[in-house]
Parts: C-alpha cells; sequence; structure tokens
C-alpha cells in the first residue's frame, strides 16, 4: 500500500473517526473500527473491531466486498500498540453506511457526506493547507494583523467578511462580546498586551476571545494564533488532542471572569514538539472538533 505522510480525525457524536492520506491514489483511508464504532456509539473497542469482522463477513457473503488485505494501516490501540487494521476508502463508507442493519448508519451517513461539503469542512482542508505552506513561519507573531491573515486563509471564498473586524455587535450562547463601537480600540489594546510568560500569552488569548473580532470562526483561527505566540516565545505550543471538548469549553465560557481553568487545561496539554507536523495537524482537528454542535 502507498506511503502515508497525513493523518486526519474526524468526529461524529464525539467518537473520533481516524484517517490517513494515500499521495499515490489521492484519496483518504477510514479506519473501519473507527466507523463502526461511531455507528454503534460504542465505548469498547474489541467489541468494535469485533462486530466489524461480523460486518464485513456478511458484506462478502452478500457480494459486497469493500476492503481487501491490501487495505490496510497501522493505528494505535487502546493499549498504546499500533496494530494492523482495515480500512475504508470513502466509497466504502458509504456503501456499508448503506447497508448497515437497521438503518443506524443513516445519521452518520448524512454527517459523513456532508461534512466535507460544509464551510467548516472546507475551511478546515484549508487550514491543513495553511500548516503545510509554510506561511505562518512568516506572519508577525501576536498581532491582530497576524489573527486577520489566519482568519482570511481559513474562511476565504467561503465568507465575505473573511480577514475583516466585524462592525456589529454579536452574541453566542448568551455570552455578548465586545461591543462593535469599543471594538477597534480594543484590539489595539490587546495587542500591545505582553507575550513574555505562560501566563501574560493565555490572558491575551483571552482577551482576544472575549473580544471576538469576527462575525463567525473565532475560535478556530485565534486557536493557530495563539500556537504561533507559544512557538515563539516559550519553543511550546499546545497539544489539543490531550483537551476534554466540554472541559475546554466550560473553561473559556469561565475565562471571562476567571482565567484560572483554562490555564490549567493548557499548561497540563502543552509540548516542546514545536516542528511535530502531525501535532499541529492533530490540533486542527480538535480546533475543529470544538466547533462542532452536539
Amino acid at each position: 500500500m502507498a506511503k502515508y505522510n497525513k493523518k486526519s480525525i474526524r468526529f461524529f457524536n464525539n467518537r473520533e473517526v481516524r484517517a490517513v492520506w494515500d499521495e499515490e491514489q489521492s484519496k483518504w483511508w477510514f479506519s473501519a473500527t473507527d466507523v463502526v464504532r461511531a455507528i454503534n456509539d460504542e465505548d469498547d473497542y474489541t467489541k468494535s473491531r469485533n462486530y466489524w469482522k461480523y460486518l464485513k463477513g456478511k458484506l462478502m457473503k452478500a457480494g459486497i466486498e469493500v476492503v481487501s488485505a491490501t487495505n490496510q494501516f497501522k493505528f494505535e490501540a487502546p493499549d498504546g500498540k499500533m496494530r494492523t487494521a482495515d480500512v475504508l476508502d470513502a466509497d466504502s463508507v458509504q456503501i456499508i453506511a448503506k447497508h448497515y442493519p437497521n438503518n443506524r448508519a443513516s445519521a452518520f451517513l448524512d454527517w459523513f457526506v456532508y461534512s466535507d461539503n460544509s464551510i467548516d469542512g472546507q475551511s478546515k482542508k484549508k487550514a491543513y493547507t495553511l500548516i503545510e505552506s509554510g506561511l505562518l513561519d512568516n506572519m508577525e507573531v501576536g498581532t491582530l494583523n497576524s489573527l486577520q491573515q489566519i482568519h482570511a486563509y481559513l474562511f476565504g471564498g467561503l465568507y465575505d467578511f473573511a480577514g475583516k473586524i466585524r462592525t456589529k455587535t454579536i452574541w453566542k450562547d448568551g455570552t455578548l462580546f465586545c461591543r462593535a463601537e469599543y471594538l477597534q480600540e480594543n484590539l489595539r489594546l490587546i495587542e500591545q498586551m505582553p507575550e513574555n510568560s505562560f501566563d501574560e500569552i493565555v490572558d491575551k488569548y483571552v482577551e482576544m476571545n472575549v473580544a471576538h473580532p469576527f462575525m463567525e470562526g473565532n475560535g478556530r483561527s485565534t486557536r493557530i494564533w495563539l500556537d504561533l505566540i507559544f512557538k515563539k516565545q516559550l519553543k511550546l505550543c499546545v497539544d489539543w488532542s490531550q483537551i476534554d471538548k466540554k472541559e475546554y469549553l466550560e473553561a473559556m465560557r469561565q475565562s471571562t471572569t476567571n482565567a484560572l481553568p483554562i490555564k490549567k487545561l493548557l499548561k497540563g496539554a502543552m509540548t516542546d514538539q514545536i516542528e511535530d507536523r502531525e501535532i499541529f495537524m492533530k490540533g486542527i482537528d480538535y480546533s475543529y472538533y470544538y466547533e462542532q454542535q452536539d
């Protein structure tokens, strides 16, 4: 099978669906066990693996072959070891979902087909490209201009306000963000905040979140912006896969009055693997996962 150099994680009902990129065939291959686990909403990895074996056999008896011995890849198992597992391309995933017992996969199929074509799906692809392009290396870290550049790249062609500071006051989940008439001055003050220590960097991040400079896409842009500051100033970055979604969202909600919870979460997920491409790619997956509606 082809050599892989890119991995991705999608989330359905808070279940990981891992994938690897095949350069030779220009396609994603998805973990078959992860697909079954997501559809069945199953905690037990072994049960999901066994169910996949049963389902694969059932489909083969019906003359539907969706995987061969050559279509395998090593994924990390619950015991931490890398184990060879069946993988499926996008067409095979859809075939399985359509032939799943009791129509249990209908919601999964809708999500799977829609996810790549949604604004988030297209923006996520742009985020991957941004990480791989090297453009981040030339940005002026910690400035409003760099945050606007990130936002413009992620959402260019998707939103007409990509990279533009909002001129309307916005709310989200009952939270009122900086009023539009005060936003420009507030952003100027945030830009001038120091970045010399972990606490200072997180304080700046929290204030930028409270400001919420864009109509949409603030979290996804600002988390990349935060990692660039950490990388430059502390030679560290966040391993976002170590931060639980619900804990992160609650900590950010509290950060408007108390930044200690988000500081604790971030400090526990810091890594010095700043040149590890997979850390940043995985960070994109989790960043977009945080924004998914449950």
